[in-house]
């Protein structure tokens, strides 16, 4: 079994290795700290399950599960997320994701997660599915940050947890001026004026602490 490992902290794919070799013994792996490294590794040859951290430098992971769907609608992929929020599952899941699971909780239930996406079916944890059930399958047109594409979900985050724009720009790999871009597109989608106004949507839907 080839499993293709994407998550830019070293420890945490030495962490993930460790656990999925002690349950399969046959398992080779890759391994990717970037989105660009993630989709060249992904695209490059064929892989029976792929873990791949939501946020990583450059693109955000969603961003690069959706272009690795268009060619491999059906390869096992299982999203692993510091974001226990639901708002960050139901994108996975829009974007292709087979399984999502929180960091914290991924010594416990990865294993679980992984037994259930490579038999075919979805993975999530409990404490997600009720809601997931219930948004994914309306029709309504759902909350105003629902019309941002996966990174501009993000800074918008960080927009309403008082980031400046050189310290996005640092965490995301980006420069300043793609990140004004970005705050640009938020705030026309959302049809807001500042950060003030973002800052209180955010805070009032609980997309932040």
């Amino acid at each position: 079994m080839k499993i293709l490992i994407a998550d830019d902290h070293a420890m945490m794919r030495s962490g993930l290795k460790l656990l999925l070799g002690e349950a399969f013994k046959d398992a080779e792996f890759g391994e990717a700290s970037t989105s660009q490294q993630t989709l060249e590794a992904a695209l490059s040859q064929s892989w029976d399950l792929i873990l791949l951290d939501i946020s990583m430098p450059g693109r955000g992971g969603l961003d690069v599960l959706k272009e690795y769907r268009v060619q491999h609608p059906k390869t096992p992929v299982l999203i692993l997320s510091m974001y226990a929020e639901p708002q960050f599952a139901e994108r996975a899941f829009r974007a292709g994701a087979t399984g999502y699971i929180t960091k914290a909780s991924a010594g416990n239930e990865l294993l679980l997660a992984v037994e259930r996406v490579l038999t075919g079916r979805r993975y999530v944890s409990s404490a997600l599915a009720e809601y997931l059930v219930s948004v994914l399958g309306s029709n309504t047109a759902g909350p105003l940050h629902g019309r941002l594409s996966s990174r501009e979900f993000e800074i918008l985050r960080f927009i309403a947890s008082g980031k400046a724009v050189k310290e996005m720009a640092s965490e995301l790999s980006l420069s300043g001026s793609t990140i004004s871009t970005y705050r640009t597109r938020i705030l026309e989608k959302m049809q807001m004026r500042n950060n003030a106004e973002l800052t209180h949507y955010a805070l009032s839907h609980h997309l932040v602490e």
